[in-house]
């Protein structure tokens, strides 16, 4: 009995995080047409460009074989940043996104190699920092 309680509540935290999962693929979209949206803010674009940029890059910050810290920028910091995106964007625009996300999803999801090439610097800047510092 015990054990068809806990297949329950693994299931219940299952459903969830496939629903948190879709939630965040389909806020991320909507941002994408925000970026695009004349309506939105320029200061919102320069924020939601570096999100769906680091969002869409081929490329992690930090990367995900690294134990434990290689999934804080994919579990903490991305949702972090587009519930701030979201929050940028004003309500009007974002419900019409929304839609337009809703109605015409991207076939493919986009790479933007942009955002994979600036995280590649940043980590060939550390290196080189660290590099010079051991010498």
């Amino acid at each position: 009995m015990e054990h068809e309680k806990t297949n329950e509540q693994e299931l219940t935290l299952n459903q969830r995080l496939k629903h948190w999962a879709r939630t965040l693929k389909s806020n991320i979209i909507t941002i994408y047409f925000a970026l695009k949206h004349p309506q939105t803010p320029v200061y919102a674009k320069v924020f939601i460009a570096i999100i769906v940029g680091y969002a869409l890059s081929p490329i992690d910050l930090i990367p995900d074989f690294i134990p434990v810290f290689g999934y804080i920028d994919d579990v903490i910091l991305l949702p972090l940043g587009i519930a701030l995106a979201i929050k940028l964007i004003p309500t009007n625009v974002f419900n019409a996104c929304r839609e337009e996300a809703r109605n015409n999803p991207p076939v493919m999801k986009p790479k933007i190699w942009v955002a994979a090439y600036v995280i590649a610097i940043l980590w060939l800047v550390v290196l080189y920092a660290l590099y010079e510092l051991i010498r």
